[in-house]
């Protein structure tokens, strides 16, 4: 009995059910007053045929006919009486047999269910939560984020307005309560007070309104939201947001920055203060076909080669490293480093033809407009006449036409960018390009981390994901500005020195090497040493510039914290 009664309870509670369960009420309602015909029926039948019976054996033989147990101790003689009981049997089967255990599992059962599962989903963050991050929103940015925040231990909280979405969260692992994005009380309930930091991904007026009610109750909180178009900044500024991020825009940037432009200069993609970093193609200069060491680049110019690149696979640097035609450097110094190298080497692999851009949605705008700004040649390839910037620039047609590929310039493409929202589409366009262009750099974009490897398989010398990439740009405004993204899982991360490592040269760290990571330079006083020797005792204070995967960073603080 108490289990019956917990059932209605939590039926009754639940969003919608009370309906539902007067639908059952009234199904029964009705079975009862069938039963209550057919009890009279019955009496009236067997009165005709001269018998003669009590109400209650009414009832028993409804019953016992409507759910086909039919004992046979009370029957009718009569055709009437025999054709009344093939009726109560058939609606007894219908109403008894199939109805009612439907309708009993469907307005009774099932919500039942639903309403325990969503009291199982938390409503309320425990007061003993701080330093948390909020996210309104789940979206491929955000569940990237959210892995990152696991990976370095940071505490999370999903909001959902909808209780199943939240159920759906839950079961897959996130830490989730229910509440609607736009309601005070969902950030009293997630305990604002004490929170690091929320983040919202949604559309601009949905993040306005998210930073609005926040900056209400929460006047300190740090607030970082997205949007896509640039007037739209200026507004959720004033709605209260601490950042706003543009991350078609920055995709764009970043995928100009790791075009090298069918040149041999270095071209700078991150800095760390004074120090850069710079990637430059080995392509047709007399590197091609040494190892590393007779190079000479760090004896000639200065710069050290942090690894090498080579169709999407990065190599840490050693002596003995060939360098190949589709090499790519990647190299720590200072711009006038950087100046020494192009002279040295911009005579080498002049760029005859336009970067290809396929795609003119807002990241492939991004691209052009970053790459116009270093000087670049460009042209852009969209179906869609709506997104044309001018004929100089842009040819019109379908970039899986040969045709239109040739119309742009493919043949002398020095590289080409693949940047449609759509993954499938960059799959099978970075398979083409690749085939018809072996040589030319193609750089691809990924709007899921999960595509990023199948995009270097299909010939992408890079690949940037839209989710991982804002997910880095948030949590670097979290914590940690210094984290310079080279590809998807790999970073150049400028940290503090560990307490274990002070006082120990930088020149051998045995914990780097076991981490996996790599030492890039040592910070000190603002001035970066990328050539530490065994001189070089790390003091509290300096920095290290390391690069490897979060997992390696990861690894590697954790031994440190033993040391």
């Amino acid at each position: 009995m108490k289990y019956l009664a917990s059932m209605l309870a939590a039926v009754q509670r639940g969003d919608g059910n009370s309906q539902n369960f007067r639908l059952l009420l009234t199904y029964l309602a009705f079975l009862l007053a069938l039963i209550v015909v057919y009890s009279v029926l019955f009496h009236v039948l067997m009165t005709l045929e001269g018998q003669q019976h009590s109400w209650l054996t009414g009832v028993y033989w409804t019953l016992t006919v409507m759910s086909t147990l039919g004992f046979g101790d009370i029957t009718f003689t009569s055709d009437a009486g025999r054709m009344f009981s093939i009726v109560v049997l058939l609606s007894g089967i219908v109403s008894l047999l199939v109805v009612l255990p439907f309708v009993f599992i469907e307005f009774f059962y099932v919500p039942f269910l639903k309403a325990q599962s969503r009291a199982r989903v938390p409503r309320v963050l425990p007061a003993r939560v701080s330093g948390h991050v909020i996210i309104t929103n789940f979206d491929p940015v955000t569940k990237s984020l959210v892995e990152k925040l696991d990976n370095y231990g940071y505490p999370y909280v999903l909001l959902a307005g909808d209780p199943e979405a939240a159920l759906s969260l839950t079961g897959r692992g996130y830490q989730v309560i229910v509440g609607a994005p736009d309601d005070p009380a969902t950030y009293l309930n997630a305990r604002i007070a004490q929170a690091s930091l929320v983040v919202a991904t949604g559309g601009e007026m949905g993040n306005t309104n998210i930073a609005f009610t926040v900056r209400e109750i929460a006047p300190s909180v740090r607030i970082v939201a997205t949007v896509r178009d640039a007037d739209a900044i200026e507004v959720l500024e004033l709605a209260g947001c601490s950042r706003v991020l543009m991350l078609g825009d920055m995709l764009g940037s970043a995928l100009a920055r790791r075009t090298l432009g069918g040149d041999a200069r270095a071209h700078v993609i991150g800095e760390f203060g004074d120090l850069v970093i710079a990637e430059a193609s080995a392509y047709g200069t007399p590197l091609v076909g040494k190892t590393l060491a007779e190079t000479r680049v760090e004896q000639l110019v200065g710069m050290r080669v942090v690894g090498i690149w080579e169709r999407g696979a990065f190599t840490i640097a050693m002596p003995t490293l060939p360098i190949h035609e589709a090499t790519v450097l990647v190299m720590a110094g200072t711009m006038e480093q950087v100046r020494r190298y192009d002279a040295m080497f911009c005579i080498y692999h002049v760029a005859r033809g336009r970067i290809l851009i396929l795609g003119s949605g807002r990241v492939g705008r991004a691209t052009a407009e970053a790459l116009a700004e270093r000087g670049a040649h460009y042209c852009l390839v969209d179906r869609d006449p709506d997104r044309q910037l001018g004929e100089e620039h842009f040819v019109l047609g379908n970039a899986t036409d040969r045709g239109v590929l040739d119309r742009a310039g493919i043949a002398d493409a020095p590289a080409i960018l693949v940047t449609t929202h759509d993954d499938d589409i960059n799959i099978y366009l970075t398979i083409y390009v690749r085939k018809l262009r072996p040589d030319a750099q193609v750089i691809s974009r990924a709007t899921y981390e999960r595509n990023v490897s199948t995009l270097h398989r299909a010939g992408a010398d890079f690949v940037m994901s839209y989710a991982n990439m804002g997910a880095s740009a948030i949590f670097n405004y979290l914590e940690r500005g210094d984290v310079l993204m080279l590809a998807e899982g790999l970073n150049v991360s400028r940290i503090e020195t560990p307490a274990g490592l002070i006082g120990r040269s930088a020149h051998k760290l045995k914990v780097l090497d076991d981490s996996g990571c790599h030492l890039v330079a040592v910070g000190r006083d603002k001035v970066f040493d990328i050539h530490p020797g065994e001189q070089t005792v790390l003091q509290a204070g300096d920095s290290l510039v390391i690069v490897g995967s979060m997992e390696n960073e990861k690894r590697f603080l954790a031994q440190c914290a033993r040391l």
